[in-house]
C-alpha cells in the first residue's frame, strides 16, 4: 500500500487483477453534463487504459464522476493511468466548461475479493444511471458499458446476473429490457 498524504485513499497495487474504480470531480459539480465530454471521456479512458495494456471492461460516465472495472496488468501503473486519465481529461473538460481548478477530485480503488464481489461491483456500476435518477431504463443511457454486455449476453443471461448476484440491489429487468 501506499499512501502520499493523510487524506489520500491507499491503494493496493496488484498485478492481472480485477480493480473496481471510482473518480470524483472536485466539490461534485457537473462538469460532465454535455454528452460531448462524456464520450471525449470515454475515448481518453478507452485509449489510457490501453496505452498501460490494462483490459478496460466495464464503466459508466457520469456527471460528476465515473466507475469502471479494469483489470491490471500491472498494478504499479494503476497511479499513472489515473493521473493521465485526469490530466488529459481535465484539460478538455476545461475548455470546454472554463471551470476553475481543480477538475478532479480523487480515485479509490477496490481489488473485488471473488466472483460473487466482482459481480456485485459490476451491477453497482451498471445501476449507478437509475440510482442517480438519470433514467428509468439501463437501455435510456448511453455512457454505460451496459449496451455492449446487454449484446453479449442477452437479457436473460443478463437477467439471471442481476439475480444471482443481488448484493447490491435487485433489479428488475422489464420485458422490454
Amino acid at each position: 500500500m501506499l499512501r502520499h498524504h493523510p487524506n489520500t485513499p491507499a491503494h493496493l497495487y496488484l498485478d492481472d487483477t480485477p480493480y473496481f474504480i471510482t473518480g470524483a470531480i472536485y466539490n461534485r459539480r457537473h462538469l460532465l453534463e454535455l454528452d460531448a465530454l462524456k464520450q471525449e471521456f470515454l475515448l481518453c479512458m478507452r485509449n489510457v487504459f490501453s496505452f498501460y495494456h490494462w483490459d478496460l471492461q466495464h464503466w459508466v460516465i457520469l456527471v460528476n464522476h465515473y466507475h469502471l472495472l479494469a483489470n491490471s496488468r500491472r498494478g504499479k501503473d494503476m497511479p499513472s493511468i489515473i493521473g493521465e486519465l485526469h490530466s488529459r481529461s481535465a484539460h478538455f473538460i476545461r475548455q470546454a466548461t472554463a471551470c476553475e481548478l481543480p477538475v478532479w477530485w480523487n480515485y479509490w480503488d477496490y481489488c473485488p475479493r471473488d466472483e460473487q464481489d466482482y459481480y456485485r461491483h459490476l451491477n453497482y456500476l451498471l445501476y449507478n444511471p437509475i440510482k442517480h435518477g438519470y433514467v428509468t431504463d439501463l437501455k435510456q443511457y448511453a455512457y454505460s458499458s451496459f449496451h455492449q454486455l446487454f449484446d453479449r449476453l442477452g437479457r436473460e443471461e443478463l437477467a439471471r446476473q442481476f439475480h444471482t448476484y443481488p448484493d447490491f440491489r435487485s433489479l428488475d429487468l422489464s420485458d422490454d429490457f
